[in-house]
């Protein structure tokens, strides 16, 4: 067993990052394991041709005021929203700037993490080289985000027979590698409206398959970025409803129906889901460069079939479909309850499993850095000893009641257990 070490950080990308500098302030001793060649997470992978959720195209879609660390804002040469690369970079000067840069092992991969009978945490590590290090820990602190394991549907009947290549989003870098080709992105979030807009502008054919309409909305409303409008106290002084028919009567106005776009209407209210943020996806439409179709029913041979009826031929299908959480190096369950919710207490302490914290675990409407800064500080308080958690079933009764309250807006998935309400969820981790 090697030297003990106060704290085990795992990752350092945004989140990881935070916990780094809180955790100094403290001056408390800690480690960094992280598997990539640098820091920055997901948004340095494009760049680097690493497989991971990222592709060239990748641009912030919360704003860079709010987005970027609290003491140290981004460059004011950026724009408004920066590239992954602009990210990256910002990401790294801020691991200088803060001074962490000696605590982080890069190239190094966490295999397991297991509590022992005192209490105390012992992590498995693997560097560049294959070294393995065994090293125990008071705290362990998981920071390593969650688009981890990429989702496919059930194949399509047909799958096995269609002549094309079929991929993951995690799988996408550029739309120059389609360029000429026929291409059916699937999905409606995020990485499926930035793909499908990014191959419109190679691919001889853009098609978005669509299976249930999600609500789109652009990175600005007003002028105004909608981070800056979701901080506005005119905007956080409405109820819930009040706000839900102010962004419905907002978007009718900016950009008429969905529907009439040949998108499916949404089955639910405006955050009542996570919604698609996106200025290009609706314009590429109206300009024919992006088709948009139902679900895919089969594939044959060289075509896909879509449920109206309607086929294509194509040469690549790139399924949009998101991510699984898992963190296959910890305990069994953790941090997932009976029905795969995430139960945390304030979304960051594992209340059976004292000395287990998770950072960035949240999703919120708009950027998580404040919250994760903010996340950071009272886990370092925490672990320093300035800070003192309830007893567990205290901690498991929060769980419950967030849980409860939050599926009635969100529902029972369990990408919904790790929504939160900026406002409210700042004020809550403020008080501790």
């Amino acid at each position: 067993m090697g030297e003990a070490v106060r704290v085990c950080l795992i990752g350092a990308g945004l989140s990881g990052l935070a916990a780094a500098r809180a955790l100094k302030s403290e001056g408390l001793d800690f480690v960094c394991l992280e598997q990539a060649s640098d820091v920055g997470g997901l948004w340095r992978r494009p760049q680097a041709g690493e497989r991971g959720p990222g592709y060239l195209s990748l641009h912030l879609n919360t704003n860079k005021q709010l987005t970027g660390y609290a003491d140290y804002p981004m460059p004011a040469s950026y724009p408004v929203y920066p590239r992954h690369s602009d990210f990256a970079a910002y990401l790294r000067s801020f691991a200088e700037w803060a001074g962490v840069l000696g605590h982080i092992e890069l190239g190094t991969t966490v295999e397991s993490v297991r509590q022992e009978a005192d209490g105390g945490w012992t992590v498995v590590s693997q560097d560049a080289r294959g070294v393995r290090a065994t090293r125990g820990f008071t705290h362990v602190i998981v920071a390593s985000g969650h688009n981890t394991e990429p989702v496919l549907p059930a194949p399509a009947p047909g799958s096995d027979t269609f002549q094309g290549r079929i991929l993951h989003a995690l799988d996408y870098r550029d739309g120059s590698d389609f360029a000429g080709r026929r291409v059916v992105v699937v999905g409606l979030g995020a990485s499926a409206v930035d793909i499908a807009a990014d191959l419109s502008r190679y691919a001889e054919q853009t098609v978005l398959s669509v299976r249930r309409g999600l609500h789109i909305l652009p990175k600005q409303l007003f002028g105004m970025p909608l981070d800056d409008v979701a901080e506005a106290s005119w905007w956080t002084a409405m109820s819930l409803d009040e706000q839900r028919r102010f962004i419905e009567q907002a978007l009718l106005v900016a950009r008429g129906k969905l529907g009439d776009y040949g998108l499916p209407e949404p089955d639910h209210p405006v955050f009542a889901s996570a919604v698609t943020i996106s200025d290009e996806i609706l314009s590429r439409i109206r300009h024919g460069g992006v088709t948009p179709r139902p679900a895919i029913e089969r594939l044959d041979g060289e075509r896909v079939v879509f449920t109206d009826g309607t086929s294509v031929r194509a040469d690549a299908v790139v399924y949009c479909t998101g991510y699984r959480m898992a963190f296959p190096f910890l305990p069994d369950g953790s941090p997932f309850g009976p029905q795969g919710s995430v139960e945390l207490f304030k979304r960051v302490v594992a209340p059976d499993r004292p000395g287990l914290h998770f950072l960035g675990l949240v999703r919120p409407h708009g950027s998580i850095t404040r919250l994760v800064e903010a996340q950071a500080r009272w886990v370092a308080r925490i672990v320093s000893g300035r800070a003192v958690l309830p007893e567990p079933e205290v901690m498991r009764k929060e769980i419950s009641a967030y849980l409860g309250g939050i599926a009635g807006q969100y529902g029972q998935a369990q990408s919904a257990s790790i929504q939160v309400n900026v406002a409210p969820y700042l004020e809550e981790l403020r008080a501790e």
